[in-house]
C-alpha cells in the first residue's frame, strides 16, 4: 500500500506521495487513474516528493491529470513546502522542480514562493516562431476579440494571457482547449483569463494544460500579474481572484524575481493499492 496526503491550494487539488525513503513510481495510466475524480482520488495534479541534496531540501515532481508530467507548479509548491517546513521546524525550505528551483518561505499562516524571474523571450515560452511575447495575434478557428492582442510567459512552464473585458463570461471552456494544443505552443500551454479591476486586483479564470479548467493556478497568477505590468495595467504588488479564492503576486519588473503568496491547505490521509489501478 502506498500513502498519500490530498491537499490543495485554493482548490487546486494534490494528491501527494513522499517517495523520499525508497523508490516511487508509476505509469502515466496509474497517475491518470489516481486523477480520475470517478474512480480514483481525484486531483489536477499527482506530485511526488523525492530525496535532494547540495542544499535542496527536497525534488518536486508533477503529473498532470492526463498522466503528463510538466515542469512546475505554483500552489503545489505552497503545499510541499507547508509540509517539509511543519516536518522540519523551519521557516524557509528549497524544493527543486523540473522547472528550476523554487526558495519557499512561511508567511503567518501562509506561505511565499520565490518563483524566479519571469521569462519573455519567444524561444523560452516556447512558441514555434517569432514573436512579440507582449502582445501578438493569434490566429484560430474562433473568433475572440482577446486572440488579437495576446501575452506569453513562462514562469516555470509556459502561459498564454488573453486580457478579457469580463472574466466571469470568457469562454474558458471553448477557448482553453483551442490555445493549449495550438501549434504556437509546441509543448502545449496554460490559458489565463484576465480581468484587470484596478492597479491592485485582477480577476482571473484559468485552463490549465493537461487538466483543463482549475479553481487556481499559482503559476498563472504570476504570469497574468508580469504580463498586465509590462502593458503598465497594474502595480508591483497585486491580488489575483481566482474561482478558488485570492493569491497575492508581487514583481518589481524585468530582471526582478516574482513572489506568490498564498494557502496551503491538507484535506486528508489515506492509502491506495498503485498496481490496482487500472
Amino acid at each position: 500500500m502506498a500513502s498519500f496526503l490530498k491537499m490543495h491550494g485554493l482548490g487546486n487539488d494534490f494528491v501527494v506521495f513522499d517517495g523520499r525513503k525508497s523508490a516511487f513510481s508509476f505509469t502515466p495510466a496509474q497517475a491518470r487513474a489516481i486523477a480520475d475524480r470517478r474512480h480514483g482520488v481525484g486531483c489536477d495534479q499527482v506530485i511526488v516528493i523525492g530525496a535532494a541534496a547540495n542544499g535542496i531540501d527536497a525534488t518536486m515532481r508533477i503529473y498532470n491529470a492526463d498522466g503528463g508530467e510538466v515542469e512546475s507548479c505554483g500552489n503545489a509548491a505552497r503545499c510541499v513546502a507547508r509540509l517539509l517546513m511543519d516536518e522540519k521546524g523551519t521557516s524557509k525550505v528549497l524544493l527543486d522542480t523540473a522547472g528550476g528551483a523554487l526558495s519557499c518561505m512561511r508567511a503567518g499562516e501562509l506561505v511565499t514562493i520565490d518563483m524566479g524571474p519571469p521569462r519573455f523571450g519567444w524561444r523560452q515560452i516556447p512558441l514555434s516562431e517569432p514573436r512579440d511575447t507582449l502582445c501578438f495575434r493569434m490566429e484560430a478557428d474562433h473568433e475572440f476579440p482577446a486572440l488579437k492582442e495576446v501575452s506569453a510567459a513562462n514562469v516555470g512552464n509556459p502561459h498564454c494571457i488573453l486580457f478579457v473585458p469580463n472574466a466571469e463570461h470568457a469562454p474558458v471552456e471553448r477557448i482553453g482547449p483551442v490555445i493549449e494544443k495550438h501549434v504556437l505552443f509546441p509543448q502545449g500551454t496554460n490559458v489565463e483569463f484576465v480581468q484587470v479591476l484596478s492597479p491592485e486586483r485582477v480577476r482571473m479564470r484559468v485552463w490549465e494544460r493537461g487538466v483543463g479548467v482549475t479553481l487556481a493556478c499559482g503559476t498563472g497568477a504570476c504570469a497574468a500579474m508580469a504580463a498586465a505590468q509590462r502593458r503598465q495595467l497594474c502595480g508591483t504588488k497585486v491580488d489575483v481572484h481566482l474561482d478558488g479564492g485570492t493569491l497575492t503576486v508581487e514583481w518589481q519588473g524585468e530582471g526582478s524575481h516574482i513572489f506568490m503568496t498564498g494557502p496551503a491547505s491538507l484535506s486528508f490521509r489515506g492509502d491506495m493499492e498503485i498496481g490496482a489501478l487500472r
